[in-house]
């Protein structure tokens, strides 16, 4: 029988045999640490009685199966991944029995002990496919039914599911059965339970003729932090937006709306209807920026904006995942825009979400938005930057071509249409094309169904005057794509500042589109391609406007435009265009003036990585040492108190170096010297002793000090960061022992040690573990969950060797076309991560020699 890699063809092929109607689930979570029982009856039918199919199932042990009413042996019909069910009929009953297994690998039932309030915390985490963690099922998004969940756990815990709580009772000492009402139809991806000793906070959304139970819940030692008003602010005003007449103008439709903040979530958020689940990194326990909270608004509310788009209505097949998460995308950032306090949203959507898309695109194994999803373990990789952020950008080009009222129109429709059904790519289109008139076949095929990006270009011709007399933008990339674009024209306005003097918008098509608008105008200091960032493009600089960009980007007097400055200035770096070093010293010449948070957290994110990975190694030392000295100056001159100063005491404290600095980095820590207005709080304390750690300022005796000032979950993930940090043979073997060697470590913990592991200040010391990480590829994807694997394949690719020689090692390793199509897709696009760090290093090593 064919294993747990689900693929398309059977999925096809079982929809077609059978409907599922109904489940009936009873857990009992009070039977151990590391199993508990499962009891599932699935009434379905069969299109042709007598046929056989399978139920699927990841269990250590099967009890009973009975078929209706037969008894089946489940040695002969459980092979450990799937049910095999024979001789059915035209009505079916299904009951199975089993022991599963708690998680420790975010997916399935994950089961987590809090070292400081004591209590146990449980939570379902199932997409795409691992329902069947914790009842049998027909795992696949098309057979929809509904789901009833009975749950026995300790009266003293909270539990709650998609749909409310029909009952409670006592069932014996210490033990209560929750009962809740059942659901609608809804896909098995999506259900959902939450049980364990949560702190619990209630309230209710009344508006729009509904009335809609809130609740938000955390660990307990969290409660303190759970800044409840402004999570309920935003989810009150998320409700109201949706339900707008001219947006969604449909009442949520799954009853109660549970928000659930769990511990090692592998992911940001989980659209289960009325069980939301958050990570819960995301209940700040120490100072962050306000791009923190904005971000945490735009998960929110991506997440809310699914139980449209992926709940009610939900795509067929994997292939369609765009279908709920481009829109969530796009929705999450247009409603916070619109609803709550962050107007200017949309320029963290260009300065971070679409670098990811841009990044994904531009790899050998970039997709289509709507992909081909062979099997499981491909739609598991396409929870990646084209599906959300390329996606989101694709919908916003789409927006501005048939209009917001068409497009919010076209949903509408398509809700009304398919509510609590399955759906394709046509049935969005053609509700579309009704609401706005317009055929979007063309549309569709150049945005929706072709990979790769364009890069647009600005050819502009001047008189001896600086009067334009010719200006087009040219599209490069195949294949051409219809662009709506805006183009900026930017001149200084006597105060010191950039402003817009003009801006015209056009429609770009095919190879060469002339603008004649722009021809008679005096040519501007700036011309910026996509100002608004209507569409999804790279775009360059004419000569001019290259030399403004660096000189005065932070003059810009409009944020989004300097944003998208920021951003082609990111893209120049990673295509080896502009060389490492020039990007750094423009963040150090201009992201003290960016006002904008969320920009200045990113781009010095991004100046740190062009040092790590794009800059010259022989210049490397000196341009963290540049770094760093800026980000103390700007320290110590920012604000009191203020974000930006957060912000770079961040990034000094992750780029210190020499005795000076690192000096200052251990007083901070220790109290002995302070900057007014910084509070060296937990996170912060963290964040510098794993600097220190690397830089071999803090041991063993000082990471266990510091995790006895926070023994938390999040205390202990830091201190094995910082502990495989530490520069040491000693350290660096029990690293990979940990990880690679053991999977004794849960999620969270495999993350910290791979990033300590990498932060190494001597790379070479990890050569000896370049051939390992080969030998062990195999092994790794064939005996860890995908999740885990993932972590291992991607986070421990040998980027400490960036050479020639580890590429032809990663062409060696790809020649054997016997391995898993998922896994050889993860070691291509590292390996693409590592020619690209190359060409950018020879780019920047040139502008070194030519200073």
């Amino acid at each position: 029988m064919p294993g747990r890699n689900l693929t398309r063809d059977e999925a096809r092929e079982r929809a077609r045999l059978i409907g599922v109607e109904a489940y009936d689930i009873a857990l009992d979570l009070t039977t151990g640490p590391t199993t508990f029982r499962s009891e599932t009856v699935i009434r379905f039918t069969c299109a042709e009685p007598g046929a056989a199919t399978f139920a699927d199932l990841l269990a250590p042990e099967v009890h009973e199966v009975t078929l209706n009413g037969r008894a089946l042996d489940p040695a002969q019909v459980f092979d450990g991944v799937r049910v095999a069910l024979d001789g059915l009929a035209a009505e079916n009953e299904l009951r199975v029995v089993a022991t599963c297994a708690y998680s420790r690998t975010g997916q399935g039932l994950h089961r987590f002990e809090d070292p400081v309030d004591g209590g146990v915390y449980t939570y379902t985490h199932f997409e795409p496919a691992d329902a069947r963690r914790l009842y049998v099922n027909f795992e696949q998004p098309d057979l929809k039914a509904s789901f009833t969940f009975t749950v026995d756990a300790p009266e003293e815990w909270t539990v709650v599911s998609n749909a409310p709580e029909a009952s409670r009772e006592p069932v014996r000492a210490g033990v209560a059965r929750w009962r809740f009402v059942p659901t609608e139809r809804i896909s098995t991806y999506i259900t959902a339970i939450a049980a364990g000793t949560y702190h619990v906070v209630r309230d209710v959304y009344e508006g729009d003729g509904v009335t809609v139970p809130l609740g938000l819940l955390c660990r307990a030692s969290l409660a303190e932090h759970l800044d409840v008003e402004r999570l309920i602010g935003q989810t009150k005003a998320g409700f109201a937006f949706f339900h707008r007449a001219d947006r969604f103008a449909l009442p949520y439709p799954f009853g109660k709306y549970d928000q659930v903040f769990v511990p090692e979530y592998n992911i940001g958020a989980m659209e289960n209807p009325g069980c939301v689940t958050f990570r819960d990194e995301y209940v700040f326990r120490s100072k962050v920026t306000e791009a923190a909270y904005e971000g945490r608004a735009n998960t929110v509310l991506h997440e809310m904006a699914h139980m449209w788009f992926g709940d009610l209505v939900t795509m067929t097949w994997w292939d369609d995942l765009w279908l709920k998460e481009s829109f969530a995308d796009y929705m999450g950032t247009a409603a916070v825009a619109e609803a709550t306090e962050y107007e200017d949203s949309w320029v963290s959507f260009a300065i971070r979400r679409k670098a990811w898309a841009y990044r994904q695109d531009q790899l050998p194994t970039t997709h289509p938005v709507v992909a081909d999803i062979r099997d499981l373990e491909d739609a598991m990789l396409n929870f990646d930057g084209i599906t959300y952020a390329k996606g989101a950008s694709v919908l916003k080009q789409l927006v501005a071509y048939v209009g917001k009222d068409a497009f919010y129109a076209g949903s509408r429709q398509y809700f009304a249409r398919h509510a609590y059904g399955n759906t394709g790519l046509e049935d969005l289109l053609s509700a579309l094309e009704a609401s706005s008139g317009r055929d979007l076949s063309t549309w569709s095929k150049a945005w929706l169904e072709t990979t790769g990006m364009n890069r647009l270009v600005p050819e502009v011709e001047v008189d001896p005057d600086g009067v334009i007399t010719s200006f087009a933008v040219r599209q490069e990339g195949e294949p051409p794509r219809p662009h709506r674009i805006a183009i900026g024209c930017f001149d200084d306005d006597g105060s010191g500042h950039l402003a817009r003097v003009r801006r015209v918008e056009v429609d770009v098509t095919g190879p060469r589109t002339e603008v004649p608008e722009l021809v008679g105008h005096p040519r501007s200091a700036l011309i910026l391609l996509n100002d608004d960032d209507l569409t999804y493009c790279k775009i360059a600089f004419d000569t001019v406007s290259a030399a403004t960009a660096l000189a005065r980007l932070s003059d810009v007097d409009d944020s989004l435009a300097r944003a998208l400055i920021w951003s082609a200035m990111w893209n120049l770096a990673r295509d080896a265009e502009l060389p490492a070093r020039e990007f750094v010293d423009l963040v150090l010449r201009h992201a003290s003036g960016e006002s904008r948070i969320a920009v200045v957290q990113m781009v010095l994110e991004q100046a740190e990585s062009a040092l790590e990975h794009y800059a010259d190694p022989g210049w490397r030392a000196e341009g963290r040492a540049r770094l760093a000295a800026g980000a103390l100056r700007e320290l110590r001159s920012a604000e009191p108190g203020s974000d930006h100063q957060l912000a770079w005491a961040r990034c000094f404290g992750r780029t210190a170096t020499g005795q000076e600095g690192l000096e200052f980095l251990r007083s901070l820590v220790a109290g002995d010297d302070e900057v007014e207005g910084l509070v060296v709080d937990k996170e912060l304390t963290w964040l510098i002793t794993e600097t220190l750690a690397v830089e071999g300022f803090a041991d063993a005796t000082d990471i266990d000090s510091v995790l006895a000032g926070d023994d938390t979950a999040a205390g202990r993930q830091h201190a094995a960061a910082c502990r495989a940090a530490v520069d040491s043979p000693e350290a660096n073997a029990e690293a990979w022992r940990s990880v690679v060697e053991s999977d004794e470590l849960p999620n969270a913990m495999v993350d910290a040690v791979i990033r300590g592991f990498n932060r190494t200040s001597a790379p070479a010391n990890l050569a000896p573990y370049t051939e390992p990480y080969f030998a062990a590829l195999d092994r790794v994807w064939a005996e860890r969950s995908i999740e885990i694997a993932r972590r291992i394949v991607v986070g421990l690719y040998p980027m400490w060797d960036v050479s020639p020689e580890l590429l032809r090692r990663t062409d060696d390793w790809l020649a054997d076309d016997r391995r898993a199509p998922a896994l050889r897709r993860l070691v291509v696009e590292r390996r693409d991560d590592a020619a690209r760090a190359l060409r950018a290093r020879a780019k920047d090593a040139s502008a070194g020699r030519s200073a």
